[in-house]
């Protein structure tokens, strides 16, 4: 191939992607070499900056070494030059998303206006496919921050400065979502993943590169809870699917299943129990793998969860039962940030929350084990966790409810109210509806009448 203008909208011969050498390039999305061999194959730069939609420049830059993470970049690449998709793990395989998951996921061309079904199968399979060991980058990432311009140009070489900065401000961040709710932070978030993001083309020792992996799939994940707890839940998949990859290829099994986690949490909150489940399960394969007892007992809490809202009250009990169990053999003293919130009283609020579940799905007598839990739990959360305390106030006003307690459910319940407010988290108000629910079957008493009221009311504000 010559360098006339004649030959740029030339296709690549189909098997110069075929060579042992490139096919391991483009398994390990190793841009760089990927043009290095093609310029052994007489591609010019000027063809493949064409053929890319890249300048010259670009290209110069990647053939001197510079990494490409980006999906939408890697995907018009594939496209321009013709590498087929599947051999840069730009699609997904099919085969382990239907032995992992039990369900293909669907084509865009066959459904171009996806449904929420859709997307679920997809981001089911993706899982699966990082987590049983396909370390790929993007493949269900969206424009998550490429929208908020930078202000602060990133360097040209990191080093473990760079990324404490950037673990720092996630440690932050965090703490104002799990106190204020997503509403109040995730500008920052996506801000400061704006800024992040650009630190992967820079240089660094390889150490350096890992952490700094672990690091922004930590950001990318606080980026997806405050988009979820903002109600942006396809915004929030994108993040979570950046945060699965990163984590991957930075070799954290723990985050990788506080990741899997967190998306469950999504599935539950739009009562897609089996889905959550699924997800849990890819989690607890990480988290085992990870050898934490600490992030093992939050996947199984949340199994729990999946299985009361199943009405499977039986295997919630179990694992329940199994949650106390590796709660009570973590190190918490050494657990990764993402995971410290899960302490004594987090185990409370989800013993709490599951039979509270199955207080309304399988037996009024759960009651008599969600309310002294709840109880515990909403005692001991402070200012720090006043989103989480919100939940655990509105599940306790629910289960008096339940139990015909009025008064004092109702009481709890405008307790829950007031402390709700000034919480930027639209899960707060979704979270309030079974409370509203059973409320509105007791409206005969003026309490249950008053409590409706407010939480209207609320709900206008």
């Amino acid at each position: 191939m010559g360098d006339s203008d004649t030959d740029l909208g030339h296709p690549i011969k189909a098997e110069v992607w075929e060579s042992g050498e490139m096919r391991d390039a483009l398994a390990n999305r190793d841009v760089s070499v990927v043009y290095r061999l093609l310029r052994k194959e007489g591609v010019s730069q000027r063809q493949i900056a064409a053929l890319t939609g890249q300048s010259q420049s670009e290209v110069s830059e990647i053939l001197k070494g510079r990494h490409v993470i980006a999906y939408d970049v890697l995907a018009r690449i594939a496209d321009g030059l013709g590498v087929p998709r599947g051999y840069m793990g730009l699609a997904y395989d099919e085969a382990t998303a239907v032995s992992v998951v039990g369900a293909g996921a669907e084509s865009s061309d066959e459904q171009p206006e996806e449904d929420e079904s859709v997307k679920r199968r997809r981001f089911l399979a993706h899982a699966a496919q990082v987590t049983m060991g396909a370390a790929v980058l993007g493949t269900e990432s969206g424009p998550v921050a490429a929208a908020s311009p930078a202000t602060t140009p990133a360097p040209g070489r990191i080093g473990m400065a760079d990324v404490r900065q950037v673990e720092a401000a996630t440690r932050a961040l965090r703490a104002l979502d799990y106190q204020y709710g997503g509403g109040f932070c995730r500008d920052a978030v996506v801000a400061q993943l704006s800024w992040g993001q650009q630190l992967l083309t820079a240089g660094g020792a390889e150490g350096v590169r890992s952490r700094l992996f672990v690091a922004l799939a930590d950001l990318h994940s606080v980026a997806g809870w405050t988009s979820f707890d903002t109600g942006l839940v396809d915004v929030a998949r994108g993040h979570f699917s950046s945060a699965l990859e990163l984590a991957k290829q930075g070799g954290s099994d723990p985050l990788v299943a506080n990741v899997l986690y967190r998306m469950g949490r999504v599935y539950l909150h739009q009562e897609s129990a089996n889905d959550a489940l699924k997800l849990f399960q890819l989690g607890q394969i990480a988290a085992q793998e990870s050898g934490s007892e600490l992030a093992v007992a939050v996947l199984c809490a949340n199994e729990a969860w999946a299985y009361a809202l199943l009405g499977n009250a039986e295997q919630a009990s179990k694992l329940l039962g199994r949650t106390r169990d590796e709660f009570a053999r973590a190190d918490l003293a050494s657990a990764e940030s993402w995971v410290q919130f899960f302490n004594e009283t987090d185990v409370h609020a989800m013993v709490g929350t599951v039979h509270t579940v199955l207080a309304q799905t399988v037996d009024r007598s759960h009651t008599k084990y969600a309310i002294p839990a709840l109880s515990r739990a909403v005692e001991n959360y402070g200012e720090d966790m006043a989103r989480s305390k919100v939940f655990n106030l509105s599940s306790l006003a629910t289960n008096h409810l339940l139990e015909g307690d009025i008064d004092h459910g109702s009481r709890v319940g405008r307790s829950a109210l007031d402390a709700a407010e000034g919480l930027k988290s639209k899960r707060v108000r979704d979270r309030m509806q079974p409370m509203k629910k059973e409320a509105e079957r007791r409206a005969n008493n003026v309490d249950a009448r008053d409590l409706v009221e407010r939480i209207n009311d609320f709900y206008a504000a």
